[in-house]
């Protein structure tokens, strides 16, 4: 049995159609960047312009504040991290869909057997059948592979959500690890405050015994020992809080992790800034901004070429008869070009404006990414800018807290010995010594907001940059 229903004249028309291909908008957003970062200019020569290139390996940056400590807990953070496996979860998913467009271009096989029963008014009769069935289409205008290019886009999209996840994860970590170290600092300087305070209690009650003194002094001392000793649990309980964060940052229960108390030591880490327009190409949150906004243009160029004619090639082969026994009979064989039912040339003409609704929605949702792009990157120069002011300011006011370190102490000293010789009242050393605990919780706040802000200006140009070991990556290469 011979059947022939697809015109030769369709499949001239099909080689002629396929150079077409509907237009897409161009896919590059012009973003008016910055020939230099206003902050830089401010930094007195303690920063120099870096050139890094896209390709240049960020690596393990973190190692730049030489803690082993801090290495150790990111590493084991990027192995373990529940937000991180997400994230890749996403990143196979992608893949996974990016497949099933690739599949849509390809020739489709199937095999099947069964019977077909047909009658009519006086006879009745049952054809069994054993037969491939092959089916390709024709990618006219462009459909297909806008499809399976925005796909592929999608994956690189999800790829750069994973970088900007991870890149998230250290650096979550390292700020978490800087701030309870700046925690452990302030109980460290509230423990000998408390020290201290019990001594001056003793003091006071000895004084007081022997009526050196009036019993005003004694309460006094007890109130100071008081609120420090409150403002110790104070401290504490945030250090605990943020231990929990980190223990979950971790991908651990809080009753499974806690750090170790450590003071925070000064972290003088100076990280090259870089060229604005390099940010773009820094920023993993920025990459993800393109691949999606091209993405979606090849997404306006799909929807368009909707209203065009489509082209399916289809055709069947194998055996048929009338009797199961005699199925597969070299005589049986059969062979059809073309649908059994339809045609393979099928254009829209009234769809309830369904193309339409498409190609408005594919529209708006290419201005809106746009839109994103843009946002993203005006985000990305201010965290740059953020926390370069964040650097300058800090270390000035380090500065100025070390010299009111010293003064503090030394006042506190002498009110101490003042009041021991009984030259001045007891409200004298508590104001002494009050400044002197402020200064010196304040000094180590700045410490530890100097390195958070050192991460942060890292994580704000996309991750580290030179030639800096990669160890602690989580490489997508791998994930196939």
């Amino acid at each position: 049995m011979k059947q022939f229903t697809f015109p030769l004249t369709a499949v001239l028309a099909a080689l002629i159609l396929a150079g077409c291909a509907s237009s897409v908008p161009p896919r590059q957003v012009q973003v008016d960047t910055p020939a230099a970062y206003r902050e830089a200019a401010k930094l007195d020569g303690a920063w120099q312009l870096a050139h890094p290139a896209d390709q240049t390996d960020r690596g393990a940056w973190w190692t730049a504040f030489n803690d082993p400590a801090l290495s150790d807990l990111i590493v084991k953070a990027t192995q373990s991290s529940p937000t991180l496996d997400l994230a890749l979860s996403r990143v196979k998913q992608a893949r996974a869909a990016a497949g099933l467009a690739d599949a849509d271009r390809a020739f489709q096989l199937s095999t099947g057997i069964g019977p077909t029963r047909q009658a009519t008014a006086t006879t009745s009769s049952t054809q069994w059948r054993a037969q491939f069935n092959v089916s390709y289409e024709v990618d006219l205008f462009g459909r297909l592979s806008g499809a399976s290019r925005a796909a592929a886009l999608d994956v690189q999209a999800q790829e750069a959500a994973y970088r900007s996840v991870l890149l998230a994860l250290q650096a979550d970590v390292a700020q978490q690890y800087f701030a309870i170290r700046s925690l452990d600092s302030e109980l460290d300087v509230l423990r000998q405050t408390v020290t201290l305070r019990e001594e001056a209690q003793r003091l006071a009650q000895h004084r007081y015994d022997f009526g050196d003194t009036s019993e005003l002094d004694l309460a006094q001392a007890r109130t100071e020992l008081s609120v420090t000793q409150s403002e110790q649990e104070s401290v504490q309980r945030s250090r605990d809080q943020r231990d929990h964060a980190l223990a979950i940052l971790m991908g651990k229960a809080p009753a499974q992790f806690t750090l170790p108390p450590q003071p925070l030591q000064y972290v003088a880490v100076n990280v090259p800034a870089g060229l604005p327009s390099e940010l773009l190409e820094r920023r993993p949150d920025i990459a993800q901004a393109q691949r999606q906004l091209a993405a979606a243009s090849e997404r306006v160029g799909v929807a368009k070429a909707a209203f065009f004619p489509s082209l399916v090639l289809t055709g069947t082969g194998g055996y048929a008869s009338d009797s199961l026994s005699n199925l597969f009979n070299w005589s049986s064989r059969s062979w059809l070009l073309g649908p059994l039912i339809g045609t393979a040339l099928t254009m829209p003409l009234l769809d309830g404006g369904r193309n339409k609704a498409n190609l408005a929605s594919a529209d708006a949702g290419y201005e809106g990414l746009i839109a994103n792009y843009r946002q993203q990157v005006l985000i990305g120069f201010q965290d740059v800018e953020d926390n370069l002011s964040a650097l300058r300011t800090l270390d000035r006011q380090i500065g100025f807290q070390d010299s009111a370190v010293k003064s503090a102490a030394l006042a506190a000293q002498l009110a101490d010995t003042r009041y021991r010789n009984g030259s001045t009242s007891y409200l004298e050393v508590i104001d002494a010594q009050r400044s002197s605990l402020s200064v010196q919780r304040s000094r180590s706040q700045s410490i530890g907001q100097r390195a958070a802000a050192s991460v942060g200006l890292i994580r704000a140009l996309g991750g580290g940059w030179g030639n800096i070991d990669a160890g602690g990556n989580a490489p997508l290469a791998s994930v196939k």
